[in-house]
């Protein structure tokens, strides 16, 4: 059976490096969708990405599958349908247990809006990473939130106007305008951010990660306590390798084994994390679902040169369960 990641998603084996060469490395695409409040907007603690989330999907499917459709997961038009394959991807033929769901190619930046209240004639923004970069779908992202915003956002439904999509570079700066309020400009012309995985030439020993958003972590079949090195760094590198392969030019041609071996040696001297509690209600099935997990920071120690580019690539892919929530957020700082 093929092998998976711990929310049951295809990776790469972890035996030997692929037979295939090619540098380590991951392309996305990220953007800025900058809104004006037109009403009070209000968006609650802990729940921001799962709003926006939400929201997103209901318009997106409206604006992309057919009216016949009632149920895309049995939709004969599955195949061609953008929602489909966007919002609730599959692999395309029935395989082993596990490998069915793909893992949604983006996410969204959404949690400094957490508990905040934008007032009629204020700004307000979120990010968006898109993942497949060769086709990224970003025009039925643009029109679904301008079609949100004159809706409403939010529980309170709130108004906004989308002012601009700006797309950002690899320090999260504005470099082009792809829709100005009117039209899209140049979207053909998309340049991704490219992160380099290779390890680099400075000799880093001791790094301080903040996790930034609730963060979950499974370790085996379970969900692990606190943060240890190597199961961090492990659902980092298997996601950004299942992504790669499913939207990408294919698994990350490393060592899987020998990589884990060593990130098995890295230390964490020191822990300060407290545990956030929220959940979210499913509008479709009605039930609650957890958005819990640990906030905080950890040290590590160890010889963590070649680790550091996987950690800082987890600013924008994240890690651990329910990513496409805004989950996972970390940031490492070195320390020596």
């Amino acid at each position: 059976m093929a092998a998976v990641d711990d929310l049951g998603q295809p990776v790469a084996e972890e035996t030997s490096a692929p037979a295939f060469e090619g540098p380590p490395d991951f392309d996305l695409l990220a953007f800025r969708f900058q809104f004006t409040a037109r009403e009070s907007v209000y968006f609650p603690p802990g729940k921001s990405g799962n709003i926006v989330r939400g929201a997103f999907g209901m318009i997106f499917r409206q604006i992309a599958c057919i009216e016949e459709c009632h149920h895309s997961p049995s939709c004969e038009h599955r195949a061609e349908c953008l929602y489909a394959k966007i919002f609730e991807p599959v692999a395309p033929s029935a395989g082993p247990s596990g490998l069915h769901d793909w893992p949604r190619p983006f996410v969204f930046r959404a949690a400094h809006l957490d508990g905040a209240t934008i007032e009629p004639g204020h700004p307000f923004h979120f990010d968006v990473h898109l993942f497949d970069v060769k086709e990224p779908g970003i025009v039925y992202f643009v029109l679904a939130f301008a079609e949100l915003a004159t809706q409403g956002l939010g529980p309170r439904r709130g108004k906004a106007s989308l002012m601009r999509v700006d797309q950002l570079d690899s320090e999260d700066l504005p470099t082009s305008r792809v829709y100005d309020g009117q039209t899209f400009l140049a979207t053909e012309l998309l340049k991704p951010v490219h992160i380099d995985l290779s390890p680099g030439v400075e000799s880093v020993s001791k790094i301080l990660v903040r996790f930034l958003t609730p963060t979950e972590l499974k370790h085996g079949e379970l969900l692990a306590t606190k943060p240890e090195f190597a199961a961090l760094f492990g659902r980092i590198r298997d996601r950004l390798s299942t992504l790669r392969a499913l939207y990408g030019s294919g698994p990350l041609p490393i060592d899987f084994k020998a990589l884990a071996e060593r990130a098995a040696e890295i230390k964490m001297p020191n822990l300060n994390l407290r545990f956030s509690e929220a959940e979210r209600r499913s509008a479709k099935t009605g039930q609650r679902h957890p958005l819990g997990g640990f906030v905080g920071e950890a040290e590590y120690e160890g010889a963590l040169g070649e680790f550091l580019p996987y950690l800082r690539a987890a600013k924008w892919i994240g890690v651990g369960r329910q990513t496409v929530w805004g989950k996972g957020i970390i940031e490492t700082t070195v320390l020596a």
